[in-house]
């Protein structure tokens, strides 16, 4: 990536591409996730997720910093730690109305929040308890706690980036080491487990923050043998590609992913290589400003990230009932459309989502640039 702007554009189209893969991840009956990361890799679109909210929130703390001050940054993302906290309250929320609607009519679908809905119609103030301390995280929701506690440690891991990378790494590898015992500590009802364990997902989110902050893939890529590391990881990624299609089991242990297994992150590392490579020779700049709807919703990240939870919930029930659980590709491609259409018209019905409490996670800053990276 050759220049801040230019970053920037490709920051956007990157994070709008996987929320809009995460929608139809999440539509079981759909088409385009059968071609999607996760069908041919050992990670999925979270692995992106996480990496380049911490890319982006290196950039964020650099903008406020040089603007204002390193004590209004620091300011800043503990504010921001309060409004990822109440997105995932209006998250929470909106899945458990959405099933709460939905269930009459498309009961049997399998995503429905119906565990946590009957908790909350049998003892609502428990269950209410239960998800304003994290003890409950309603389906789609469960991403967000953990974000909240990166935006808490921000003004912590910034600055090590920037001064002490290594240690800042090592760090975050022996957290990620011991990542699994430690999940048993986090707060839960009724034995639930977290979806993301933050203990092992800080190291995605930390790796993120050291891509911005120390210019690793810059020194390598430029040296004369830099070729060779992509040759490298054009293998990793085609070798883990081969063991997915045919050698690895159809379903895995949900600790696979709930605890960021290693294997999860060598893959991840070396798309993401080839990624830097194509955005180093100007090709995702090219596609993004072809496409620029995608990095629309990559800037209103928070927010259709939430509308992109109520729509994949939605879609995917109605689908799961009209096809009796089994693929159909006319209706799954139909599926489809509809999901990424909706999403994609999200950035233009911002005072909608404002209306619902999530209009100042959008207004972050006072200025344009600043606005964008922070998003």
């Amino acid at each position: 990536m050759q220049g801040k702007s230019q970053r920037l554009v490709e920051l956007d189209f990157f994070r709008g591409l996987v929320l809009l893969v995460i929608v139809v991840d999440h539509i079981g009956g759909s088409m385009l996730s059968r071609v999607t990361l996760h069908a041919f890799a050992l990670n999925d679109a979270a692995e992106v997720f996480v990496f380049l909210g911490g890319f982006a929130t290196a950039t964020a703390y650099a903008c406020v910093t040089v603007r204002r001050s390193e004590s209004a940054a620091r300011a800043r993302f503990f504010r921001r730690a309060i409004e990822i906290y109440r997105a995932f309250l209006v998250t929470a929320v909106l899945m458990l109305a959405t099933s709460f609607v939905l269930r009459p009519f498309f009961g049997s679908a399998p995503n429905l929040a119906t565990t946590d809905l009957d908790s909350f119609l049998a003892t609502p103030f428990t269950a209410i308890a239960d998800v304003l301390l994290l003890r409950r995280q309603p389906y789609l929701s469960s991403v967000l706690p953990m974000y909240a506690f990166f935006a808490l440690a921000v003004p912590l891991v910034v600055p090590l980036a920037r001064s002490r990378p290594w240690l800042l790494l090592g760090a975050s590898v022996a957290l990620w080491a011991v990542a699994a015992p430690l999940a048993e500590y986090l707060p839960s009802a009724d034995d639930l487990l977290w979806d993301f364990n933050p203990a092992a997902w800080q190291l995605m989110f930390v790796l993120g923050v050291l891509a911005c902050c120390q210019p690793l893939y810059q020194r390598v890529s430029s040296h004369r043998f830099g070729w060779a590391v992509s040759v490298a990881a054009l293998g990793i990624a085609v070798g883990m590609a081969y063991y997915k299609l045919l050698v690895l089991p159809a379903s895995l242990d949900g600790d696979f992913k709930r605890n960021l297994a290693g294997v999860r992150i060598v893959n991840f590392l070396a798309i993401a290589w080839l990624a830097s490579d194509l955005a180093r020779r100007g090709v995702i700049k090219q596609i993004a400003e072809r496409l620029p709807w995608v990095g629309a919703v990559g800037r209103d990240g928070l927010v259709c990230f939430a509308a992109g939870a109520v729509i994949s919930l939605i879609v995917d029930s109605v689908l799961f009932t009209l096809t009796d659980g089994f693929l159909d590709v006319p209706l799954g491609f139909a599926a489809d459309i509809v999901a990424l259409g909706l999403l994609l018209a999200i950035p233009h019905r911002q005072r909608v989502f404002g209306a619902m409490g999530l209009g100042s996670v959008v207004a972050v800053a006072k200025t344009e640039g600043e606005r964008r990276a922070v998003r």
